[in-house]
């Protein structure tokens, strides 16, 4: 593992350093580099509200300090089903409360017993003292000019596939919409690498902001202008599931570095919401699905709607212990024959040439069925509980960028399922890293 990441960070490493040099890379950068001294003594700057604007959100100890929880999904999950315009069986109603159960135990109830102070085990005080000092240095810890130049490399390669994809279809589907249905996986999902690497930028800016090698000002100009240059390619490509996972990554990294207000989270949480609705009304509207007379809401309540019936029909023909074992998830690996929405599609209703979403549940109903839902429920909050008591023990830049892309890419789940073989890899080195940390933990205090 250690060599995969040298080697990793050595070609990272010197691609940036080579794209540094470059011309182009100049330019670019000392545009920035000018506009961000210029905004810094800006008059428009003193305009913008303060930190404490809207100070009574600072009042409530969960919006103040614990917004993003893990069982913020179980929120979310329970009004992506209020949203429904129908609602869904009883049976399907039983494996969506063993599914909020299980994930509650794993986030919530198993990452207890991890990462714990036990004073018990200490005798006396040149023993505490030594445990205090292990403690403290018992999680690893990246370089930032690793991590930044590992970014900086997944962005690059998200922009070099989006000029492939827009060539490979003759146009930009955000002024051709019909050219999206056109898209070529195997050249889109490399752009959505660019997400996983504004991630990691951000996080390097970060870590720079603690160290004080670059101002607060600074830090939010950068993370607003990643999130300008991420939403650029990709709102181009047609795509806002894309757009709200950036702004969603930076909005949860900014929040636990103390970079954002929280009046700002709030607005940024609601300008996903109406890029969301906004985005799909008017694809709606090009489709001719709806008409200009129907409310922006109903397409957000329709697909919601629709899902949850995907949803019912997996249930109805999964059972208790599923139907593929396995295969479904599988599927999402590069050369299969269908990808696993594909196959969705295919079970459902006989088409493999329809992509439908599953909600985050429906993969393991599919796969294993209600002892699925519980298991795989109960795996993905362990993930989510251990990096989150870890962020919150190392307040480290690097952990919260790897928290913040594995909850944003759970929320996001919730109707599209955790299909994608790139956000199914998140998962598992994320995984990894956290139980990494667990062996060196436990065996760091032992005195």
């Amino acid at each position: 593992m250690s060599n995969l990441y040298s080697i990793v960070t050595y070609f990272s490493k010197f691609l940036t350093k080579s794209f540094k040099k470059s011309f182009l890379f100049s330019i670019i950068f000392g545009i920035g580099e000018l506009f961000e001294k210029e905004w810094g003594t800006s008059y428009f700057k003193n305009l913008y509200p303060n930190e404490n604007f809207l100070s009574i959100l600072k009042r409530n100890k969960i919006i103040a300090n614990h917004i993003f929880a893990p069982t913020i999904l179980i929120v979310l999950f329970s009004i992506f089903l209020i949203l429904s315009l129908n609602p869904v069986s009883f049976d399907l109603e039983i494996n969506i409360a063993i599914g909020f159960v299980s994930f509650f135990i794993g986030s919530t109830i198993l990452p207890r017993y991890f990462f714990n102070n036990k004073k018990s085990n200490v005798k006396n005080k040149q023993d505490y003292e030594k445990y205090n000092k292990n403690q403290k240095f018992s999680f690893i810890t990246f370089n930032t000019d690793d991590i930044y130049s590992i970014g900086f490399c997944l962005v690059l390669v998200g922009v070099i596939f989006f000029f492939l994809s827009v060539a490979s279809v003759g146009g930009i589907p955000l002024f051709k919409p019909s050219l999206r249905y056109s898209l070529r996986p195997i050249l889109t999902m490399p752009v959505f690498l660019m997400i996983s690497g504004i991630d990691l930028i951000g996080a390097a800016y970060l870590n720079k902001y603690k160290k004080k090698l670059i101002t607060r000002t600074q830090v939010r100009l950068r993370f607003v202008l990643l999130i300008a240059i991420s939403s650029f390619f990709l709102f181009a490509l047609g795509y806002r599931t894309p757009i709200i996972a950036t702004l969603l990554i930076i909005i949860i990294i900014g929040y636990y570095g103390k970079i954002l207000a929280l009046w700002e989270i709030v607005i940024g949480a609601l300008l996903g919401i109406g890029i969301i609705i906004g985005i799909g009304y008017f694809r709606s509207l090009g489709e001719l699905m709806i008409t200009s007379n129907t409310s922006p809401f109903y397409s957000l309540q329709s697909r919601a709607d629709f899902t949850l019936h995907v949803l019912n029909l997996l249930n109805y023909i999964s059972g208790d212990f599923g139907l593929k074992h396995g295969l479904l998830t599988l599927s999402s690996i590069p050369g299969s024959e269908l990808g696993p929405r594909m196959a969705i599609g295919k079970l459902i209703a006989w088409r493999s040439e329809v992509t439908v979403t599953p909600t985050l549940i429906g993969p393991m109903i599919v796969d294993f069925g209600r002892f699925g839902v519980a298991i795989g429920m109960g795996l993905l909050g362990f993930i989510l509980g251990l990096g989150y008591k870890i962020l919150q023990k190392t307040k480290d830049s690097f952990y919260i960028a790897i928290y913040a892309i594995l909850l944003t890419y759970t929320i996001l789940g919730i109707e599209t399922g955790i299909l994608d073989i790139n956000v199914i890899v998140y998962f598992i080195l994320g995984f990894l890293v956290y139980l990494a940390n667990i062996f060196r933990f436990k065996k760091s205090i032992k005195l």
